[in-house]
């Protein structure tokens, strides 16, 4: 079987794939560029991907082995039930983070419901100066305007890019864009992070 490379990994017919869609080049990239690379993966979850125009079940394995690889920093959307599986995948200073739901669907039969979901994640270093940020968010899912399933709200995005320790010349790869929600969230992210360090150095 001849190998087809997907991102920065080899993949060999009839194995298990990640989505078409997946992308390995940067949102943006800073003139002169010294920033980190970040990456932000959120794949179909695990037994869900029948949902999703592709049809084809990710290699969990495989893509945390390749954000820990290629990465200075990584966050992991997933849910619940798949951490049993997810977690001896990670290196022991990968984190859970929360994404809980105002709103959730109630399913017949499901008692207690599903109302949050997990985000693993592996930040970059801080320095103390830094405000601290909560590793849980409280926010409704899209309802409106993003059909996609799984697409996160925009306030989850900031949240995340705060989490993650982002600065303005870092390299944001978005590796399973979807509806695009994430990038867009991170080009305004990058401004806003830029008109602050103006308006700090004329201080």
């Amino acid at each position: 079987r001849r190998p087809v490379r997907l991102g920065t990994c080899l993949y060999y017919p009839g194995d298990a794939m990640k989505p078409p869609e997946i992308q390995n080049k940067p949102v943006s990239r800073a003139t002169g560029h010294k920033g980190r690379k970040i990456a932000y993966a959120d794949p179909p979850y695990i037994g869900y991907a029948k949902y999703y125009p592709e049809k084809q079940e990710v290699d969990h394995q495989r893509l945390i082995l390749e954000l820990e690889t290629n990465y200075d920093a990584w966050a992991l959307s997933c849910y619940s039930n798949s951490l049993h599986t997810l977690l001896p995948f990670c290196k022991s200073d990968v984190r859970i983070a929360a994404w809980v739901k105002p709103f959730a669907v109630f399913k017949v039969g499901v008692n207690p419901a599903y109302a949050w979901e997990p985000l693993l994640f592996r930040p970059l270093p801080r320095s103390r100066k830094v405000a601290t940020i909560r590793d849980w968010i409280s926010v409704n899912p899209n309802i409106r305007g993003r059909h996609l399933k799984g697409a996160k709200p925009a306030k989850f995005c900031y949240w995340l890019f705060e989490l993650l320790g982002d600065r303005e010349d870092d390299e944001l790869f978005d590796l399973f864009p979807g509806t695009g929600i994430v990038t867009e969230c991170w080009l305004s992210y990058q401004d806003k992070l830029r008109q602050t360090q103006s308006v700090m150095r004329l201080e």
